[in-house]
């Protein structure tokens, strides 16, 4: 029960303050005159106003409430090392005891590892479970944590004392390696730099070797290990592979005491791109098609073409010299014997053997592309004639050979039930819209070179289902033939046109080995902690894909056809880490999470960064090492933490149940009291 006295004015206060200031100075007036009676009607103008002023007794019936304390345990991955969880759980299991014993409410809550690499977010949690409790009762808050907390910049406002309670040990010691920078892509073929450190904190053990084994594997594949120096920055000049993702892995084997080793890897993922890719263009007979191939290259500014033009018509004899047939002599040799390695792809667009390049350059064609050079034949009749290039030693690495028959009949260019899944034509038709009067998906070509396979691929028929586009590889190369110079009736829109340009692009780039057009290739993408796996074969069917997982357990995906030659599934990591993927002779290997989780970034608990958070309501920060603190009550503004101890504050919060509201006095009895004392003080003037 509470008893408050109330005002409730039957005039406005201004007017009643300013009665009462008239009073006073006709009461000053009186004084100074000398009447007797003056203080008599002092009185009597007091229970006037006092009757205005309508005084009241309010009697309220209060239910006490308990006091909160707020509670953040940290259970996030640095929480789970060595002996914190059994220190967590010991320190809980006291909390909850002393806030009982204390007759108050305990409200907890538990934080994780937030997605996205973000950390311990234990500020947040406490401003959630503060948000949801009556600011009046909160009596303090406790976080229960190795003081790495990665949100303390959103601390709550909080009336009443913050506490920490540290985990860890004071002998805790950790090794790191750190990668200092680490490009998203490189260059194939250049050398390009990454820094790592090798970083040991805590109470290091004096007889510790300056050097570490660092262990670095590409692609998952065996990894090579070197000694280098601990403490300083590390320059590692790498060079990648080959083109596409090139996942590396950076391992430190685990020191004897230190109190993890999950932060002693590092996995980067690079992105192999060609810096700029030089194609040689071999153009022969005039046609309308000829700067088809030009305006693909040149429109590309990543490529740098040479482009070797012979002009003259086969048919022509002049007498002049071959020597003599350009302005400036042609660097051939240089070209074809020398630098022929230094080309990405070499294009033959219906050239013919007459007499400008010797047998030798040819055969050196040959040998490059067996080294893992490509060449796109892009024919024309002449490759049905005896000056064919096919008469020369390039034969040997050709898929096809001519029959010395040029069909020239109109005929729609179709792609074979193998180029269904091959990803050069897969979907090509998607490419390209067709005229709304046509049912065919593309236009026609007037002319075909018939070709008879001798191994490769057919990915495109023309009449008469004959080879149209051939795909073989050779040695470490690839071969591609065109048997066709008709190509350019797409581009220039012959009966609705067609996809020439996406189909050259993709045609040059699976020649240059693109990792995205390999025909047999198993991929792996990941989107959070999600794995998507694609599998591209030319095959009908795949078996399941094994996965291995970072912890060593394996486990079997099976894949889904999406589309012609391409088969997709999904998986869950659960973990982050290197997963391992195979399936057949395909292999793949991709990275989940950051190259370096932030909860493993400093392990070492430290109550340090939370000294300016607590200090705001005169908290503390303990370490449970030292012993479990005991809680006690202390008024407010008091210091709340001390040896051994941390306060909390009692707030006496309260409901009210009832509330009744009596009047002091009635207004009568003021105004009978009013009359009776000016009537006094007019006797005792009076009689005077």
């Amino acid at each position: 029960m509470a008893q408050d006295i109330l005002f409730d004015p039957l005039l406005p206060w201004p007017l009643i303050l300013g009665l009462a200031g008239a009073a006073l100075a006709l009461l000053a007036l009186q004084a100074w005159r000398g009447l007797s009676g003056w203080w008599l009607r002092g009185l009597a103008a007091f229970a006037l106003l006092a009757a205005l002023a309508n005084p009241a007794l309010q009697s309220e019936e209060r239910e006490p409430l308990s006091d909160i304390v707020l509670l953040v345990v940290d259970e996030s991955a640095s929480q789970r090392l060595a002996d914190r969880p059994d220190q967590n759980a010991g320190a809980l299991a006291e909390i909850r005891r002393e806030v009982a014993e204390l007759g108050m409410e305990l409200r907890e809550a538990r934080v994780g590892d937030a997605e996205d690499n973000q950390g311990s977010l234990v500020m947040g949690a406490l401003s959630q479970l503060m948000a949801e409790a009556p600011r009046a009762r909160i009596a303090g808050a406790i976080l229960l944590t190795d003081g790495r907390i990665h949100d303390l910049e959103l601390a709550p406002d909080l009336p009443a004392p913050l506490h920490a309670l540290i985990t860890g040990r004071d002998g805790d010691w950790d090794r790191r390696l750190i990668v200092r920078n680490a490009p998203s892509f490189a260059i194939l073929g250049e050398e390009f730099v990454m820094t790592l450190r090798i970083e040991d904190e805590g109470a290091v053990p004096g007889d510790l070797p300056e050097r570490a084994e660092l262990r670095i594997a590409i692609d998952g594949e065996a990894p090579r290990s070197f000694m280098v120096p601990t403490g300083q920055d590390l320059e590692l000049p790498l060079t990648l592979p080959h083109a596409g993702m090139n996942v590396i892995q950076f391992e430190l084997p685990e020191a004897p005491g230190e109190i993890t080793d999950r932060n002693n890897g590092a996995v980067v993922q690079i992105n192999g791109v060609r810096d700029r890719l030089r194609v040689l263009l071999v153009s022969g007979q005039p046609h309308p098609g000829q700067r088809t191939w030009r305006n693909l290259l040149k429109s590309d500014p990543s490529v740098d073409l040479v482009h070797f033009t012979i002009l003259r018509p086969p048919d022509r004899n002049d007498g002049v010299p071959v020597t003599e047939l350009s302005l400036i002599a042609f660097p051939t040799r240089e070209l074809f014997m020398e630098s022929i390695d230094e080309f990405d792809l070499v294009i033959f667009d219906r050239y013919q053997r007459r007499g400008i390049l010797p047998m030798l350059y040819l055969d050196n064609v040959r040998a490059y592309v067996e080294r893992g050079g490509a060449l796109l034949m892009a024919t024309g009749p002449e490759f049905a004639t005896a000056a064919s290039l096919y008469r020369t030693p390039l034969a040997d690495i050709l898929p096809g050979r001519p029959t010395a028959q040029v069909v020239e009949t109109p005929y729609l260019p179709e792609i074979s039930e193998l180029g269904e899944r091959h990803p050069v034509t897969r979907g090509l038709e998607d490419e390209h819209a067709p005229l709304p009067q046509s049912d065919a998906p593309w236009g026609r070509w007037l002319r075909l070179i018939e070709l008879i396979e001798d191994g490769g691929q057919t990915v495109m028929t023309g009449a008469g289902e004959r080879p149209l586009l051939m795909l073989d590889r050779v040695g470490e190369g690839r071969v591609a033939v065109l048997a066709s110079d008709h190509a350019w009736l797409w581009d220039r829109g012959y009966e609705g046109g067609g996809p020439q340009l996406e189909l050259l692009r993709r045609l040059a780039h699976w020649m240059m080995g693109e990792p995205e057009l390999e025909e047999e290739a198993l991929r792996a993408e990941a989107d959070g902690q999600t794995i998507f796996v694609t599998r591209q074969t030319l095959s009908d069917e795949v078996g399941a894909v094994t996965v291995l997982y970072p912890d060593g357990s394996e486990h079997d995906l099976a894949l889904e056809e999406t589309a012609p030659g391409r088969f997709t599934g999904e998986l869950r990591g659960p973990e982050v880490g290197l997963y391992r993927l195979r399936e057949g002779d395909e292999d793949a290997v991709i990275a989940l999470g950051p190259a370096a989780p932030r909860e493993f970034e400093e392990t070492l608990a430290s109550g340090t960064g939370l000294e300016p958070a607590t200090g705001v309501m005169r908290g503390g920060v303990m370490v449970l090492e030292e012993g479990m603190p005991d809680l006690r009550r202390v008024p407010e503004g008091r210091n709340a933490a001390g040896r051994g101890w941390i306060g909390l504050t009692p707030r006496e919060a309260y409901l009210t149940t009832d509330v009744t509201v009596t009047p002091l006095i009635a207004a009568w009895l003021f105004l009978l009291i009013a009359a009776a004392l000016m009537l006094a003080a007019w006797l005792r003037e009076g009689r005077r």
